[in-house]
């Protein structure tokens, strides 16, 4: 028997059936659809902004990044980390900086670089819409608050404008949560569970922060133990997937530098707390900021939350969903975590920036919800509009300063013209700031025995047992033995900045070394040429 087809819906006079189904499609797309949508714009917008301001895209910017990306080159062209040279962060970056590494084939080292800048400021961009996706069954207020301040947030925007950790960080723990949470409880789906696992599981193979999450995850399924197995093996399978290859070819260096050399780092003063709250309470992007901003915003920033917590717990009278407490409880936690350790640099509040927007946004939600329900009742005019409203004027003007903020950012230019007249293709070149070799397509080398150090400080930390040039680490025999043996094997030697000063600490100057170095090599002495190149004499 033959089937009878169904009639469509007939097109207006002119227009395709590919245009009506678009056309249906916006009508389907609802106001947090729509907040998504611009909110993800303009996260996409302000990311691409700053990597997009002069000298920035093929420029020196960061240090971390260089590390990241240098370690895929490395391993593109068959040199293993851990193994034939020490990083203190897991694989799960360097592995998604692979196929990047692999197009400096065509494009240089510099091209790659920049490459891996735009594909990191989408990654950021992306978890938008993640976020978006976890709250949108909560109504427009949730959609509006969540993935307005994620959009905006400074170090947010910040982190994703070079290849760092934190915008990846941040995507796969909102992919896992996405998949572990239905709604606002968690999901009865062992698929979705484990899935979730796998995607928090590679965030900890990206940066070990992702353990809290996790934790939290995983107690609030303690009561489901059949579940929560589920999650940790899933989890599990995620992260050991991507690290044992990894740690089999090197234990040992492995565990001191990812494991020991994070836990007991030893430096001079610690970062201040201002600094550190500054960051966390998203004032960066306002400096110069006083102490009495930062102060009022760090208690009004936490009372607020609270209060909204609060709020809609005693005006709902039902205790928070499981979602609600899975973001209070990780930003808490990731506060703590910022507030303890001796070092803190501005990308580490990317990683907060979901979490706080989300523990804002869906209290805020239950609260307004509760609010309307009872005015209903009374039949009384719902006031979620206004709120809308208000919620949306403080996003447009958070995100007006961090553009102008932006705007008036300078980063440094690498005279890539000026090194590539005195220093050939293909040359040696040791430098205590891989990304300056990058930014010049300098970074790789065809002399045989030519030093493969990537991480200067890192591996000063890692074969110290914490310590840097500053604290002591070039009283290591290992350490020294290393920096020896590169300056022994280089051509040319690179600084990032001049001999003697802080940022000088990443190589562990002894007076050997010191003795050593100067009588072997001499300044390049050329117009444009940076002032701490040098050449062997």
């Amino acid at each position: 028997m033959s089937r009878i087809p169904l009639p469509r819906a007939a097109a207006r006079p002119g227009q395709t059936v590919a245009g009506q189904g678009r056309e249906q499609a916006r009508r389907r797309l609802t106001p947090a659809g729509w907040a998504i949508a611009v909110a993800t714009a303009l996260a996409l917008g302000l990311r691409l902004f700053q990597i997009f301001q002069p000298g920035h895209l093929l420029g020196v910017t960061e240090y971390d990044d260089g590390v990241y990306l240098g370690a895929a080159l490395r391993l593109v062209h068959g040199v293993l980390p851990y193994r034939d040279f020490v990083l203190v962060q897991p694989p799960g970056l360097i592995l998604l900086m692979t196929p990047v590494a692999a197009l400096a084939k065509w494009t240089g080292t510099a091209g790659a670089m920049a490459v891996g800048r735009i594909v990191t400021a989408a990654a950021g961009a992306a978890a938008v819409p993640l976020a978006g996706r976890l709250v949108r069954h909560r109504g427009l207020l949730a959609v509006v608050i969540t993935c307005g301040i994620l959009a905006v947030y400074p170090d947010a925007v910040a982190a994703a404008s070079t290849v760092l950790q934190e915008p990846w960080l941040v995507l796969c723990c909102l992919a896992g949560a996405v998949a572990v949470f239905d709604g606002d409880h968690l999901t009865s789906s062992g698929r979705r569970l484990a899935w979730g696992g796998v995607a928090f599981g590679f965030a900890g193979a990206i940066k070990v922060w992702a353990v809290i999450p996790v934790l939290v995850i995983a107690a609030l399924s303690a009561r489901r133990p059949r579940r929560a197995a589920v999650y940790l093996a899933g989890t599990a399978a995620g992260f050991l997937v991507t690290v044992l290859p990894f740690f089999a070819l090197s234990p040992r260096v492995f565990y001191k530098g990812v494991i020991v050399a994070q836990l007991v780092r030893v430096d001079v003063t610690p970062v201040p707390v201002w600094t550190r709250l500054t960051s966390l309470t998203g004032l960066d992007g306002m400096t110069p900021v006083s102490n009495a901003a930062v102060l009022t915003a760090s208690i009004a920033i936490p009372v607020l939350v609270a209060g909204l917590f609060a709020s809609a717990w005693l005006v709902t009278r039902t205790r928070p969903p499981a979602l609600d407490w899975f973001a209070l409880a990780t930003a808490v936690l990731l506060v703590v975590a910022f507030l303890w350790p001796a070092d803190f640099y501005y990308h580490y509040a990317g990683f907060l920036a979901p979490f706080l927007a989300l523990s804002a946004g869906l209290p805020a939600a239950r609260l307004v919800t509760g609010v309307r329900q009872r005015q209903r009742s009374n039949g009384r005019r719902a006031f979620w509009r206004p709120a809308v409203a208000v919620a949306v004027t403080a996003i447009a003007a958070m995100a007006g300063a961090q553009a102008y903020h932006e705007s008036r950012s300078k980063d440094s230019v690498t005279p890539e013209a000026a090194i590539a007249r005195v220093v050939p293709a293909g040359a040696c070149v040791l430098t205590d700031e891989v990304s300056y070799t990058i930014a010049a397509n300098r970074f790789l080398s065809g002399e045989p025995g030519c030093p493969q150090i990537v991480d200067g400080e890192g591996t000063d930390l890692a074969l110290s047992g914490g310590r840097n040039g500053v604290t002591g680490a070039g009283r290591t025999l290992a350490v020294y033995a290393v920096w020896d043996k590169a300056l022994r094997g280089t051509q040319y030697v690179w600084l990032s900045s001049k001999l003697g000063s802080v940022e000088a600490r990443r190589i562990a100057w002894t007076p050997a070394l010191r003795a050593y170095f100067s009588s072997h090599f001499r300044p390049v002495r050329s117009p444009g040429v940076p002032p701490n190149l040098y050449k062997r004499d």
